[in-house]
């Protein structure tokens, strides 16, 4: 593959849902989940083989800068970009987009969240490759399509049009529209028809395309950014003069060349405890990780509580996590609502907790 691939890991995520094993100075892509490594080891093995560590960049916030270094002691430290606060995915990517081209003008670079999980890394980087190559002969941007298993209202969709062009063995697909969050008949509706795929967050593109993109829908954003890469000891003072907008919003959506690539490399995005249970072993009553799980008339269940012996009786569906200073203990369709303990937790100045 060629030396121009470069990766940027996006691990600045607080992950609130995650509550209370995730906290700000040690967010959830840090910690180990399942049993196995953290979702952010496991990131950059799964990409090591197709892009050297020595070309990904991990883009993470001041408050978890120390743990996101602990954990990936292997990647050069001049690697790691660390946002003055958070700004959503537009500028991080922009400012990831600056350094690559600093050193590598030419540069494609794929982004990727660093809290999901694939099951057959090889399939992945196949299309990632695949993909590099389609961005670098049509300057389009490429997002990384999962054919959809399930009518699921928790994610974005891409609807798709005519074929573009192969790469890499792979045929990519002219982009129609995004398709926000749907309702779960109009979800219904994108699985039967064939023509949706979801939007795994994961994209590939050239340094070049995505400073036109910027210059052209984000003005503010690309005007800062090169300041910033006139001057880096600038960044403080224009990180607040770029715009709090994903790159979804931002550029994507408003542009008419994007292309996208059918998947099946057993995606899942661990959003919410319950999704994360989808990947932890069985227990009796369901799935989990602790020193010992009891059941009794219990079903369907997520527990969380390494080293301690769980009982569960007569309950169904049911999240159970438990930290050292912190328990959760929420059915599992209220997993969405965690966010609010956190705020009402920073409402009441319990910044420990958080």
């Amino acid at each position: 593959m060629s030396e121009n691939l470069y990766a940027l890991v996006l691990a600045g995520g607080r992950g609130a849902r995650f509550w209370p094993l995730s906290r700000r100075s040690r967010p959830k892509q840090c910690v180990s989940l399942g049993g196995g490594p953290a979702a952010l080891v496991s990131t950059i093995e799964r990409l090591a083989p197709l892009i050297p560590r020595e070309r990904i960049l991990i883009a993470t916030g001041r408050e978890m800068e120390a743990a996101v270094r602990e954990l990936l002691p292997d990647v050069p430290s001049e690697n790691f970009i660390v946002e003055p606060w958070g700004r959503n995915t537009a500028p991080c990517i922009g400012l990831g987009a600056v350094e690559i081209g600093r050193r590598s003008p030419d540069a494609v670079m794929a982004v990727f969240p660093s809290d999901h999980q694939v099951d057959d890394g090889e399939a992945l980087r196949s299309v990632v490759a695949g993909a590099a190559d389609a961005a670098k002969a049509t300057n389009a941007f490429v997002t990384i399509g999962v054919e959809p298993t399930r009518p699921e209202t928790g994610f974005g969709y891409v609807e798709i049009g005519p074929k573009m062009g192969e790469w890499g063995g792979h045929a990519f697909l002219k982009v129609s529209r995004f398709r926000e969050k749907p309702s779960i008949d109009l979800a219904k509706e994108f699985v039967e028809s064939g023509h949706h795929l979801w939007n795994a967050g994961m994209f590939v593109f050239t340094v070049g395309a995505l400073k036109d993109g910027l210059r052209r829908f984000l003005p503010r954003t690309s005007e800062a950014l090169e300041r910033v890469t006139q001057n880096p000891d600038v960044l403080e003072d224009e990180w607040g003069n770029m715009d709090a907008t994903s790159i979804d919003y931002g550029v994507m959506e408003r542009s008419n060349a994007i292309l996208t690539v059918r998947c099946d490399f057993g995606w899942r995005d661990l959003g919410t405890w319950t999704a994360a249970g989808e990947t932890m072993p069985r227990q009796p009553g369901g799935r989990g990780v602790a020193g010992q799980i009891i059941a009794k008339d219990a079903s369907g269940c997520v527990v969380y509580a390494p080293g301690k012996a769980v009982a569960l009786v007569g309950i169904e569906d049911v999240v159970d996590v438990d930290t050292e200073d912190a328990l959760l203990v929420m059915q599992g369709d209220r997993s969405a609502s965690v966010g609010e303990i956190v705020r009402e937790l920073e409402a009441q100045g319990r910044d420990g907790l958080t």
